[in-house]
């Protein structure tokens, strides 16, 4: 297993392609607040931010990846995120609208025998602290396309979560970001807590 030091951490995830694997600054020091506040965890309030290619994502239980554009994966990073993954790790893939051709193309180069399959409502993810009997919640709309929450799989465990037509990320951000109404706000941070405890207890 990968060795979780500190215990109970996250990151953000840097990667290749001209994607603004940046945005959204402000969404995971709230989440990250929200669930110290609300789990009991004792996360570090500023994330650190990794390089898909380093031996330093080992570091971190939990890494962040979000985006509107472009993403790319060299062989190298394709294989040191691979067995991040298959080790112990699980990455969270939130799409900020207009990553999800890109992200496709890429995950086949980490693991290209596996497929990425919708969770359905009954998954324990949505049953965490927070309760979320109709699965993932729609954040903000962009097309009129229903949340989906997408996930790979190893040996029956959820490694990856790709989170589509969601946008949690925007909803974790402070309100005045994006004028969400705070009852948006707080389901985003709610479901955003219940990945958080659910990749910690995995």
């Amino acid at each position: 297993m990968m060795s979780k030091v500190p215990a109970q951490e996250i990151a953000i995830l840097k990667y290749g392609g001209g994607g603004d694997w940046y945005s959204n600054p402000t969404a995971l020091p709230n989440l990250i607040q929200f669930c110290n506040a609300n789990l009991g965890t004792r996360i570090t309030a500023e994330p650190e931010t990794v390089e898909t290619g380093s031996v330093t994502i080992f570091k971190y239980p939990f890494l962040h990846m979000t985006g509107h554009g472009n993403v790319f994966f060299t062989d190298e990073e394709a294989q040191n995120l691979r067995t991040y993954l298959l080790s112990g790790g699980f990455l969270h893939i939130d799409d900020n609208y207009g990553m999800a051709p890109y992200l496709e193309r890429e995950l086949k180069k980490v693991f290209p025998k596996k497929q990425l399959e919708e969770l359905g409502a009954d998954h324990p993810i949505f049953n965490q602290k927070f309760k979320f009997p109709d699965g993932l919640p729609k954040i903000h709309e962009h097309d009129g396309k229903r949340p989906q929450a997408m996930g790979i799989f190893d040996k029956g465990r959820l490694i990856l979560l790709f989170t589509f037509e969601s946008d949690l990320g925007d909803g974790w951000e402070d309100p005045s970001v994006h004028n969400d109404p705070e009852d948006v706000h707080i389901r985003a941070l709610q479901m955003g807590a219940n990945i958080v405890e659910y990749a910690f207890k995995s």
